[in-house]
């Protein structure tokens, strides 16, 4: 890797591109961690409190990502006219601080009401992360370059799986919280001080934005963007809810302790996940010299293979069978969101690019964040609240993937006429 993937420079000073990269990597990493950490802490949680799987699909899913998911419209559409690692400094403090409180809740209402905080921070990484790098990567690069970012998802579950049960072991599910909040706010400075701003790109960038309901109108008549977020949305409510389930599922059918089966979990799919996720980004790159479709075509396929192979795992009656099966699905579940958002980040303008990735991300995040754990956990207690239950609820889940793999392949198909329409936009505003 050299500099010569980085966009040229211009007259501002500009941070080393992979350097920002390496930053935003470990942001990311905890970012993700402190999000997946409750879930390898659900039986503690529910001893104290006395609650069920609804409550903590409830902890799990819309009491982080209701206010995530909303709060990073507003956010996104301040990045597109102002300071995003300010934006994004801010978030990571904020979110560590509210993982920290969480380690002090007395109540499963504190608990939610700490959750809420940590998804308002976390709304602000995403989408101005994003933003920053298409400003330091050209096109050809930034598979790659999400791709490495997006190992944080897998190094930030592994992290929140393994980390969280066995300081809990040794301390208490209070302390995992308060522990796992330190980095963040260690990061939030080291950001600040070596990630300088890029000039944006184009000037229209810092012209005045488009107002929010037109492009909102705009964006969804683009069939490439829409089918591209309800392929992304139903593939995240597929992986988002086993994501979450899945070390309580492997704990209750294998009889382990939670700290092992969560470690057991984070292992095998992480592992295979983050393989997937480099290997995705290195073919995508290369795929996208035959045509920048190349990408999401590679997404649709990936997604449909993985939704296939992580129901043979959760149907699996053996442990070994499992632990076989989630290697496929890792390895497929590693990348294909990489191959999305880089088609994503093709398909938008620079002057609205922040907002409209907030936007796709606030509408896959709601699929799958607010409706997968919560859902998934409500299911379960409908059945049984036990180890059967959660592998029927899972059934039901899972197969979304498959519908989202279809919509991604869909949108391949108008995916260059959208791009040229909405740069048409971005010109000019009033241009339909």
């Amino acid at each position: 890797m050299n500099n010569m993937a980085a966009i040229p420079a211009t007259p501002t000073r500009r941070s080393n591109p992979w350097t920002v990269l390496f930053v935003f990597l470990l942001i990311y990493i905890f970012n993700y961690a402190d999000r997946y950490l409750i879930s390898g802490l659900v039986d503690p949680i529910k001893a104290e409190f006395g609650v069920g799987d609804q409550f903590m699909g409830l902890l799990m899913g819309p009491a982080f990502a209701v206010l995530y998911t909303t709060a990073g419209i507003p956010i996104a559409r301040f990045a597109d006219r102002s300071s995003r690692i300010a934006i994004i400094c801010a978030g990571c403090l904020i979110w560590s601080l509210f993982t920290g409180l969480s380690g002090l809740a007395t109540s499963p209402w504190m608990l939610a009401l700490a959750r809420v905080g940590v998804g308002i921070g976390e709304a602000a990484f995403v989408a101005p992360a994003y933003s920053i790098l298409s400003d330091y990567f050209r096109p050809e690069r930034r598979s790659f370059a999400f791709a490495i970012l997006g190992l944080a998802v897998y190094f930030g579950q592994i992290t929140g799986y393994t980390a969280g049960p066995a300081i809990a072991e040794v301390h208490s599910w209070r302390m995992a919280f308060i522990a796992m909040a330190v980095p963040g706010v260690i990061l939030s400075a080291a950001a600040w001080f070596l990630v300088r701003e890029p000039e944006r790109r184009h000037a229209a960038t810092t012209a005045a934005q488009m107002a929010l309901a037109p492009l909102v109108h705009k964006l969804a008549r683009a069939r490439a963007f829409t089918l591209m977020m309800i392929g992304m949305g139903l593939g995240t409510l597929s992986g988002v809810g086993f994501g979450f389930w899945g070390p309580t599922l492997f704990s209750r059918l294998y009889d382990l302790p939670l700290a092992s089966a969560s470690s057991t979990f984070g292992l095998y799919f992480g592992g295979a996940g983050l393989s997937g996720m480099l290997l995705f980004g290195v073919v995508a790159d290369r795929a996208a010299k035959r045509g920048l479709e190349w990408p999401l075509r590679m997404a649709a396929g990936a997604l449909f293979a993985a939704s296939v192979s992580i129901l043979l795992v959760t149907w699996s009656d053996h442990i070994a069978m499992a632990k076989l099966f989630a290697i496929p699905a890792g390895l497929l579940g590693g990348g294909w969101s990489i191959g999305i958002m880089a088609s994503l980040q093709y398909l938008l303008p620079d002057r609205f690019r922040a907002t409209g990735t907030a936007l796709f991300i606030m509408v896959t995040t709601f699929l799958g964040f607010v409706l997968g754990p919560w859902l998934t956990g409500a299911l379960s207690q409908m059945f049984g609240d036990d180890a059967l239950s959660l592998r029927f609820a899972l059934s039901i889940i899972i197969p979304t993937g498959l519908i989202g793999a279809a919509s991604m392949g869909l949108a391949v198909r108008h995916l260059e006429a959208d791009r040229e329409r909405l740069a048409g936009i971005a010109a000019d505003p009033a241009a339909r």
